[in-house]
């Protein structure tokens, strides 16, 4: 008790107890237990930094994150600007709880301590991209110097600046005292691959527009950059197409209230974009189509015996309306989405439907397929390449389509979700062409326990091949599908588990050591949950701010 009151009676003292413990390795805040990590609750962890135990401290009523008069970008580049507001919010808090915080003196003394003043944005290429969206071959490397009473944050452009923000947020903490502190620091930092990506079905089950929001704020604290959006399946088809009203009006839930209007998708474009994230949408064919209804003479007409059934199968690649029809649609997804790629999808094609069908059979023959319907499926894969590429979109596709021995131009990327993933990275790539990885890392996947140590064990690099293969791999994606996710329990079903996924993306190869992850993780976590997202508990335990006032 004579400790502490000392402690409280000499703020200096207190200040250097936290840097000497800083110094023994034991984390940042006062605090006997041995559950910090030298590292605090970086998440991912930066590829190169050093903290030293020199500590400042951060106020409200001074601090400022701010363009430096040496930065290409300048107040009115709207993607920092509002980045700048969005980081001050995050450190300190509402209007109201910053002023709880100066009116309890947090941040406010300091004693012997340094005060740091400023956070400086330096944007070093003469185009800073305020206004474009980030595509695949975007930098997002960035440097970070913390030292009195300026701290530096340089970067070649916005979206190295905004992965540096985030992590210049994570590096402050509060002690018990609710002052605000940070450590001298130092970090070079930059992805390890350039796709790190998080799937979404919005077609098992409508997710609101706020929960997709929600969603990509979580991204960005973990430093994902690809929203892949996979908007439209089976069950039903909410994305409401300008060109063809009635895809949705026939194939959503409902077809007002259950549906994504282009004003929803260019609202989730755009906020994505600030947050340095790209939107990849998939349109899966030609299975996975039964809500594409709304286009009549679209899907194949099945056969039982000499009689059609009534039902239908995947979409009918014998007909040239169909071709027709599938221009005018990605014609319009290329304009209406900004990014260079759109996923095709092309798995689990049911061929039963097309060998019931006589008119299929008779293309076939025509063809000179013979039986082999795999021939059929490549045949309508091709044809839906060449109008893609006639809207100048590269495209990806998911593994099925390699696997059938479709002939796929060379920039296709192939999609790994299958088991036995090393060996099919390994086949890829050896056909030269780019991989990215999901097999792993499908999260819609359950059980008890902490199964993040399991998705945060998996190498994408784990599989046999030369080192030119392995540069073939852009990256991978958490996939979360929607057979038993919606708004319930999207975000905890979804974090902290992919936060794993974002490390193993992000840092270096040599980040591997779990008890390490643990201890940065839970406290990451925690800081999600303050921020506004309800990641699930990683174990046992709680959040420091829990029983503060």
């Amino acid at each position: 008790m004579a400790v502490l009151l000392m402690l409280r009676s000499q703020p200096g003292l207190r200040f250097l107890l936290a840097g000497l413990l800083l110094l023994l390795g034991r984390g940042s805040a006062l605090s006997p237990q041995d559950d910090n990590s030298p590292f605090g609750s970086l998440w991912p962890l930066p590829q190169k930094l050093n903290i030293e135990a020199e500590l400042y401290r951060l106020s409200p009523a001074t601090f400022q994150i701010a363009h430096s008069p040496q930065s290409s970008a300048s107040v009115g580049c709207s993607i920092l600007d509002n980045a700048f507001r969005r980081y001050f919010y995050y450190i300190f808090g509402s209007s109201t709880e910053r002023d709880q915080l100066l009116a309890a003196g947090g941040s406010g003394g300091g004693g012997n301590i340094a005060e740091l003043s400023q956070l400086q944005v330096i944007i070093t290429a003469s185009d800073p991209e305020c206004n474009q969206h980030p595509s695949v071959t975007t930098v997002e490397t960035y440097e970070i110097d913390v030292t009195q009473p300026v701290a530096i944050l340089k970067s070649e452009n916005v979206w190295g600046a905004l992965r540096g923000l985030e992590t210049f947020s994570q590096l402050v903490y509060e002690d018990q005292y609710d002052t605000l502190l940070i450590n001298k620091t130092q970090i070079l930092d930059s992805p390890r691959f350039a796709h790190r990506g998080i799937l979404l079905d919005t077609s098992r089950h409508y997710l609101p527009l706020k929960v997709i929001l929600e969603t990509l704020e979580a991204m960005s604290f973990n430093k994902f950059n690809v929203f892949h959006w996979h908007i439209v399946d089976d069950p039903s088809f909410p994305y409401q197409s300008a060109s063809f009203p009635e895809l949705s009006a026939q194939g959503a839930y409902h077809p007002v209230t259950h549906i994504y209007t282009l004003a929803d998708v260019k609202m989730v474009i755009e906020y994505a974009r600030e947050r340095g994230i790209r939107v990849i949408p998939e349109f899966d064919t030609p299975g996975h189509t039964q809500s594409w209804k709304g286009i009549k003479n679209l899907l194949t007409p099945c056969y039982n015996g000499e009689k059609l059934s009534g039902t239908f199968g995947p979409i009918n690649p014998s007909l040239n309306t169909t071709y027709e029809f599938l221009n005018q649609l990605f014609k319009e997804i290329s304009m209406v989405f900004p990014d260079a790629y759109v996923h095709l999808g092309g798995d689990e094609v049911n061929f039963a439907c097309w060998q019931s069908n006589p008119a299929i059979t008779e293309f076939m023959q025509k063809q000179g397929f013979g039986s082999d319907y795999r021939k059929l499926e490549s045949f309508y894969i091709q044809n839906l390449l060449d109008i893609v590429t006639s809207h100048m979109k590269g495209y990806m596709v998911w593994q099925e389509v390699f696997d059938n021995g479709v002939q796929l131009k060379p920039d296709t990327i192939i999609h790994v979700w299958k088991g036995g993933y090393q060996q099919q990275m390994a086949a890829v790539t050896l056909a030269k062409f780019h991989a990215l990885l999901s097999s792993p890392w499908y999260l819609n996947v359950i059980s008890y326990g902490q199964d993040w140590r399991k998705i945060y064990a998996v190498e994408p690099y784990n599989f046999n091949g030369t080192a030119a293969q392995k540069k073939l791999v852009i990256g991978g994606e958490a996939c979360l599908w929607g057979e038993y996710v919606d708004a319930t329990n999207l975000a905890s079903r979804l974090w902290p588990r992919a936060s794993a996924v974002g490390e193993r993306l992000w840092s270096t190869e040599a980040t591997t050591d779990t008890s390490d992850a643990y201890k940065r993780l839970t406290k990451h976590r925690c800081r999600m949950v303050r921020r506004g997202i309800p990641a699930e508990p990683l174990f046992v335990g709680h959040c420091d701010y829990e029983y503060r006032g």
